[in-house]
């Protein structure tokens, strides 16, 4: 009887060694990620929504990356970054910001003084400092075309007051804005574009978030709406890591795949 006794203690025993190392090797499997990926936050520009970055999204998600299209009010760059710092204060832990055209005005803002904002990516966009607005930034170089396309729209105010909507006439919309882009796909962009207030364009930007933070700007050469010249001299003054791009303004729409590879890389950039 001792002898089966010492046997069955032996066994369990063995039994609960076996177990704890089971348990010690299997242990790493369920250890937490030291490389979490950031969030990507895409803030659109004048005469588009968030639907614009859809192509990008899919490269993205493809890789793992959680994203949110931020819908920007497009009303001035102080309010439409207040409207952003609401949904970047919902994005909890690391993010990457990322604006298109006159959202790069607003992502300046917004993302200024953030710590969880780890690096800014402009796609042929503004990248202002402070006390300079967009409409000077497009004139310092020539080469835009944008003033003869559009279509100015008078708007009332709540208060009685009067303000001017900005649309891309749809008769020029693609040759402006989409050059690169099927003819059917800018067809719809000029459906579904949203105008920008006049003044938004003409409002001074309060910070300029590039100054404190990894910076990256896609340059498009073929660009009517900001020139391409204008892009590099703001991308210069930024200590930017430059890359141009062949593309018409729109190069989200056109090359998606290029644009989330710069996002890519600046989110490598954070770890």
């Amino acid at each position: 009887m001792v002898s089966i006794k010492r046997r069955l203690t032996l066994g369990a025993l063995s039994a609960l060694a076996i177990g704890l190392l089971t348990t010690a090797t299997a242990a790493p499997a369920f250890a937490v990620d030291k490389h979490v990926k950031p969030t990507i936050v895409l803030e659109h520009g004048a005469f588009a929504d968030a639907s614009s970055w859809n192509g990008v999204i899919e490269e993205l998600r493809k890789d793992g990356y959680p994203v949110v299209a931020a819908a920007n009010p497009l009303r001035g760059p102080a309010g439409d970054a207040a409207a952003l710092r609401s949904v970047l204060d919902h994005v909890s832990g690391p993010k990457v910001l990322v604006g298109h055209s006159y959202g790069g005005s607003v992502i300046s803002v917004a993302g200024a003084n953030d710590p969880q904002v780890k690096a800014l990516v402009y796609v042929a966009a503004f990248l202002p400092a402070p006390g300079e607005t967009a409409l000077e930034l497009t004139n310092k170089y020539p080469g835009s075309t944008l003033p003869a396309a559009l279509d100015p729209t008078p708007f009332t105010l709540p208060d009685g007051t009067t303000g001017t909507d900005l649309y891309i006439k749809p008769s020029k919309f693609h040759h402006q804005f989409a050059a690169d882009v099927p003819a059917g796909t800018a067809a719809l962009m000029a459906a579904t574009q949203r105008p920008i207030a006049q003044s938004a364009l003409a409002e001074k930007t309060e910070a300029a978030a590039w100054e404190g933070t990894p910076t990256w700007a896609i340059i498009t050469t073929q660009d009517l709406n900001i020139p391409a010249a204008v892009q590099r001299y703001m991308a210069k003054r930024a200590h930017a890591h430059s890359v141009e791009v062949r593309a018409s303004h729109s190069v989200a729409v056109s090359q998606p795949k290029t644009v989330a590879g710069v996002i890519e890389k600046a989110a490598h950039a954070t770890r």
